[in-house]
């Protein structure tokens, strides 16, 4: 603990110098960060000299036309950001507690345990606390793990790839995702048995983007049965669009099988009796290690846990 009061103590870090750097990365000039932070421009550059000076390390580079961070700046506006959000996080959990709320947890989730663990394990805090307001984003995991990274969400349920930096992440698996290909009731090829990847290859495909994984697996599965991938596709992430494609078409859509089953306890979509060999990796529960999660985070997270021995036969580690 010494050598963190000794930083601050030397450094007379003010909270004024974290919403600088954050003005200066968004602004890119000192002049409309100053103006954006409401004071002069010559006590915008003081604040910023000051904290070089007890750093010992420049932290923008001045140019022409404004300012860049360099590589020590990088480092501290993305601290300072996740310092400002801590601080608002306070203040919101206080002015709850003030108004006779239990606190307020966000939870980002990838589509399918959006589906299948969320509902019941919100139901199950929202039954507990219905005070505790709870937020959620549905969002692929690159844009999950930016906003956790940003302070903005508190747990997920998403996947990490290999380019993640995982060194300030804790992450708890659960279950491999399979992938099921949907199409309306009634689709002709619901009339033929023993289909195969052959027997689709003239279909019309709805697909996730290029560039995602399962599109790239969803290539290589044909690839692998020794067929080009097919080439009528429309690329889409959106579900809405998706299931209302289907009941106007003869296309096929790949999802996680889980949301196919969804949609087909609906009588929206039907599943198609055809193997895909394209199944997603496992996804967890992510959380930071180095910020702790507040009493509503830590309601919800074993709300979570409970609900995924439920839903997935899977024991976490207790809160």
């Amino acid at each position: 603990m010494t050598h963190y009061t000794h930083w601050f103590i030397r450094a007379r870090l003010k909270t004024r110098q974290l919403l600088l750097l954050v003005a200066l990365a968004e602004e890119g000039n000192i002049h409309r960060a100053a103006q954006v932070l409401n004071m002069t421009q010559p006590a915008a550059s003081k604040l910023l000299k000051d904290l070089e000076d007890v750093l010992e390390v420049p932290l923008f580079e001045r140019l022409p036309r404004g300012m860049r961070p360099t590589w020590y700046g990088e480092t501290m506006i993305r601290h300072a950001r996740v310092a400002l959000a801590s601080l608002n996080q306070a203040h919101d959990e206080l002015a709850g507690l003030k108004a006779g709320r239990f606190g307020q947890v966000a939870v980002g989730c990838i589509t399918a345990p959006g589906l299948t663990l969320l509902p019941p394990a919100v139901a199950r805090v929202k039954k507990e606390h219905p005070s505790l307001r709870v937020s959620l984003e549905i969002e692929t995991s690159p844009v999950l793990l930016e906003r956790l990274a940003q302070g903005k969400l508190d747990i997920l349920i998403a996947r990490l790839f290999a380019e993640h930096d995982k060194s300030q992440l804790r992450y708890e698996a659960l279950v491999e995702e399979p992938i099921s290909a949907m199409v309306r009731p009634g689709h002709p090829l619901l009339g033929m048995s023993g289909l195969t990847l052959r027997d689709l290859l003239s279909a019309g495909w709805i697909v996730p983007p290029a560039g995602s994984v399962l599109r790239h697996r969803f290539d290589l599965m044909f690839q692998e049965e020794g067929l080009a991938p097919p080439i009528n596709l429309i690329e889409t992430s959106s579900l809405l669009f998706i299931t209302r494609m289907l009941q106007q078409s003869d296309m096929v859509a790949i999802v996680a099988n889980d949301v196919a089953r969804y949609y087909a306890a609906h009588g929206i979509v039907t599943v198609l009796p055809v193997a895909m060999n394209c199944q997603m990796d496992a996804f967890g529960v992510i959380t930071r290690t180095d910020r702790l999660l507040s009493p509503a985070a830590q309601v919800m997270m074993r709300s979570l846990k409970a609900v995924c021995q439920e839903v997935y036969g899977k024991r976490l580690e207790p809160v």
